[in-house]
């Protein structure tokens, strides 16, 4: 075990240790950004449960099983997934606080038209386009924006730069 290294007297150190605990990040599918996303939350310090959904499309079952709550983060890394409005249903209508999935704007449009059409509630809660604009486009990248709209989210924050906030 280390010893911490003693502050300069009067500096307060930019973070801390306290506060309620982070909810889980529950990622449904298993592929280069999920394993990407599993990286980054797991540096930041919360949970993550990464699901491999196979052929048949048992995403929402899955989902069930872990039983979201709130805190936690629902992400789902394959627009291409075969129950994919279906995981998205039930992640709505669950208590977690953050439900995403990763999609182009035109997969987006079309998922929020069909989810609008059957009458999800909820819509407003999710992000699809999952994470920030941050321009990345490699699995690392992707991955770093969404899990900084999950940390700001959670903090109650929109995720713009610290030095426009004063």
């Amino acid at each position: 075990m280390s010893t911490p290294t003693p502050r300069p007297p009067g500096r307060e150190q930019p973070w801390t240790d306290e506060g309620a605990a982070p909810g889980r990040v529950l990622v449904l599918t298993r592929n280069p950004i999920s394993e990407a996303v599993a990286a980054i939350v797991t540096a930041v310090g919360r949970e993550v449960v990464v699901v491999d959904e196979d052929a048949e499309g048992r995403g929402a079952e899955a989902l069930a099983a872990l039983g979201p709550v709130v805190g936690d983060a629902v992400v789902l890394c394959d627009h291409d997934a075969p129950d994919a409005p279906r995981v998205l249903r039930q992640a709505l209508a669950s208590p977690a606080s953050y439900v995403a999935m990763m999609a182009s704007r035109r997969r987006a449009e079309g998922l929020l038209a069909e989810l609008e059409a059957e009458g999800v509630t909820g819509l407003e809660r999710l992000h699809v386009p999952a994470g920030l604009d941050t321009g990345g486009r490699a699995p690392g990248e992707i991955a770093l924006s969404v899990v900084a709209e999950i940390v700001a989210e959670s903090h109650g924050r929109r995720g713009g730069p610290m030095r426009e906030r004063r």
